[in-house]
């Protein structure tokens, strides 16, 4: 059994660790906010982007645009966004997973990792996979230091000039979509080449181009391809926070439980020390009285 001025110390540690959890609990609520707030915003904006090219790709029939176009080249690059810090649940390991199920279904490909957060690299920085040298030179780590829209633009622009330059034949978009503060939804979707629109629908507005359907394509595809890379990067951002500020919560709930737990059995040992002492007392004067 532990005397009591380990479990003093025990004690001690559990309410350090705790004040460490709430605070951290803290910072994550009040970034939180503000993330949520963000991708709300970002949200019907992306979409309303994809709905127009999808309309002006429909309206203008078929496309030789190169970024549109089917590939059936085996070299595919995963742009992994994970966080730079820990402390998040599952948060990072679930783009760590979703990246090695990938690899696992189909193992024909020849793949490349493109990260966007320090723990997404330091899983994989010991394979040959990481291959952010050779399409982004910047490091793209940093951008969680500054999130914004330009920031972004500048990693969007180095993916779309390594896909022009045949470094890689398809690209993928693998984070974590923003549900809310404890679910978040880990995404595997198509970023490059665009996906052509569907024949089966009809686009209720009659384009008339001006200028002409390649200029205008030129410009409307990157475009909203830097959109829906910042959404996702804003989707991640939310759900970092909320999968750390849960975390933090149950953290501190359990910490709370354990200093509990740990306040009960000193008290039980501190009695049952007294009562003996008061044992060793009585039966010492009986023996002199005797």
């Amino acid at each position: 059994m532990a005397n009591l001025k380990e479990i003093r110390t025990r004690i001690t540690s559990v309410e350090s660790t705790m004040q460490i959890t709430s605070a951290m609990k803290m910072v994550s609520a009040a970034k939180f906010k503000r993330a949520q707030d963000a991708i709300i915003q970002m949200r019907p904006f992306a979409k309303k982007f994809n709905e127009i090219l999808q309309n002006v790709s429909s309206t203008a029939g078929e496309t030789d645009h190169p970024m549109m176009q089917k590939n059936n080249g085996k070299k595919v690059l995963l742009i992994a966004i994970s966080s730079n810090r820990g402390l998040c649940g599952g948060f990072n390991n679930n783009v760590v997973k979703e990246i090695k199920k990938t690899i696992k279904q189909n193992p024909e490909n020849q793949y490349s990792i493109l990260t966007i957060g320090k723990k997404a690299h330091d899983a994989f920085k010991k394979t040959d996979l990481i291959n952010s040298s050779e399409i982004l030179p910047l490091n793209a780590q940093t951008i969680w230091d500054n999130l914004s829209y330009e920031n972004s633009v500048s990693i969007t622009s180095k993916i779309i000039d390594a896909f022009n330059e045949n470094i890689f034949d398809k690209a993928y978009l693998i984070y974590n979509s923003f549900k809310n503060a404890a679910i978040q939804i880990t995404v595997n979707e198509s970023f490059l080449p665009v996906s052509s629109p569907n024949e089966n629908i009809i686009s209720p507005v009659d384009y008339i181009f001006e200028p002409d359907q390649e200029e205008i394509l030129n410009e409307l595809i990157p475009n909203t391809l830097k959109i829906t890379l910042y959404k996702a990067l804003l989707d991640s951002f939310a759900s970092e926070h909320g999968a750390r500020m849960t975390a933090m919560h149950k953290a501190t709930d359990n910490a709370n439980e354990m200093k509990n737990d740990l306040k009960l059995f000193y008290n039980k040992a501190r009695q049952a020390a007294i009562t003996n002492e008061i044992l060793e007392i009585v039966a010492g004067a009986e023996a002199l009285g005797g």
